[in-house]
């Protein structure tokens, strides 16, 4: 038995949810977030609460029973508080500022880093090395995030790069002569 699956999600109020086939939309004061669930769980919508059952007693069934219910759960939070994450810019001369809708980064090539800002997301940078992304979409906030993250992660003899504000870099200690 799943110990995720068998919680029921609860509605806070200000989000409505509607399901359409085995899509699932929250809309709530912070946006309107949809996720495709797995068809082998099925949900049933009661005034304030969604319990999900597995169709079968398939391994694969019982296994998507509790993404299912993780998806939805995303989905309502995001839509009633939206996530946020934050990423550090550490080096000599690596620095962020927005050009509009893109994200303009300085991380040592020669050349800009410029990258589109996914629609449903808000992004602010703090001082030029701190970066604040906003958004409904826990996966879509994640992607983006991860995204930056690969143009230059933290390397492990410095620390230079962008990584996560919460981050742990476990620093090596080089070369000795």
């Amino acid at each position: 038995m799943s110990r995720i699956g068998k919680n029921p999600v609860t509605i806070p109020n200000g989000v409505t949810v509607s399901v359409d086939g085995f899509n699932l939309t929250a809309k709530g004061p912070k946006g309107e977030v949809t996720v495709v669930l797995p068809p082998e769980a099925s949900l049933e919508q009661k005034e304030n609460e969604i319990t999900f059952t597995p169709k079968s007693q398939s391994k694969l069934a019982r296994a998507q029973w509790g993404t299912a219910r993780a998806l939805t759960n995303s989905a309502v939070l995001g839509a009633a508080n939206g996530y946020e994450q934050k990423l550090k810019l550490i080096g000599v001369g690596y620095r962020a500022n927005m050009q509009g809708t893109k994200l303009n980064l300085s991380l040592g090539f020669s050349h800009p880093v410029v990258m589109d800002i996914p629609q449903g997301l808000t992004v602010v940078v703090n001082d030029n090395t701190e970066i604040v992304v906003n958004g409904a979409d826990k996966h879509a906030l994640g992607q983006f995030c991860a995204n930056v993250r690969s143009k230059r992660p933290p390397e492990p003899f410095k620390g230079k790069g962008v990584r996560y504000a919460d981050e742990y870099v476990a620093m090596k200690e080089g070369k000795k002569k």
